[in-house]
């Protein structure tokens, strides 16, 4: 939590100071307030596949939220964000439990969709290539809000030489008891302004801490690419 707040209050320092660099500047490179959406590529990197067949795909979801553009030199600007972004994962997953002694077998196949809804605030430092080409990377915070996993269940049960088949669906609320609200990662992107307000934006971040509390055995970070467009305000 100590985190959460350091990075709302770096946000709100920035955002003020960008305030009054506007109203102090009238030419050249001026403070930019804009608006951005899109597409959230995300899945999870775990660190430990080695139970059962274990296979993590990627889940679309999406982004959108406010940004402010403050230079602070002739090349180089920094950009603090606040959006609602979508991340998780599809994961694929397969197990078989057997005992040998009463010839019992059972065979499970997962295949599920994790949800994870965000609040995030990254902040860029940002190198302009060219006035409107620019590359950028820095570090993102972001606060759980809340998430649902959905998906299928199938079971196969052989005992006696009979094989038992259910299929079931499933669609819960996460067990938020179970998940850190706190989430870090480094992002890197790049992006392009076709006109001085409107452009396209794409960042690739990569999680740093772990998804879970008290998770010995093995590390699940997020991960999401993101496409997006972006309209600075004049």
């Amino acid at each position: 939590m100590k985190n959460i707040v350091l990075g709302l209050a770096l946000a709100g320092s920035l955002f003020m100071n960008a305030q009054e660099k506007e109203q102090q500047t009238s030419s050249g490179s001026p403070v930019k307030f804009g608006v951005k959406a899109g597409f959230n590529a995300s899945s999870f990197s775990n660190s430990n596949s080695n139970y059962g067949e274990y296979n993590e795909k990627v889940k679309l979801g999406s982004h959108v939220g406010v940004f402010v553009t403050v230079p602070v030199a002739e090349k180089f600007s920094i950009q603090p964000e606040l959006l609602f972004s979508q991340m998780g994962s599809k994961t694929e997953q397969k197990y078989t439990y057997s005992s040998l002694s009463d010839g019992y077998l059972v065979k499970r196949e997962f295949s599920y969709k994790t949800n994870l809804n965000y609040l995030v605030l990254p902040v860029m430092v940002q190198y302009h290539i060219l006035p409107q080409l620019y590359v950028e990377a820095g570090p993102e915070f972001g606060y759980l809000l809340g998430g649902k996993s959905e998906g299928d269940l199938k079971t196969e049960d052989t005992f006696g030489g009979t094989t038992t088949i259910r299929n079931e669906s499933f669609s819960n609320k996460i067990p938020m008891e179970l998940y850190k609200r706190f989430n870090f990662g480094i992002g890197f992107g790049a992006g392009y302004y076709f006109t001085q307000n409107f452009g396209v934006t794409a960042r690739f971040t990569a999680g740093i801490t772990d998804l879970f509390k008290n998770n010995d055995d093995h590390k699940i970070r997020n991960n999401a690419l993101q496409l997006g467009v972006a309209y600075q305000f004049k």
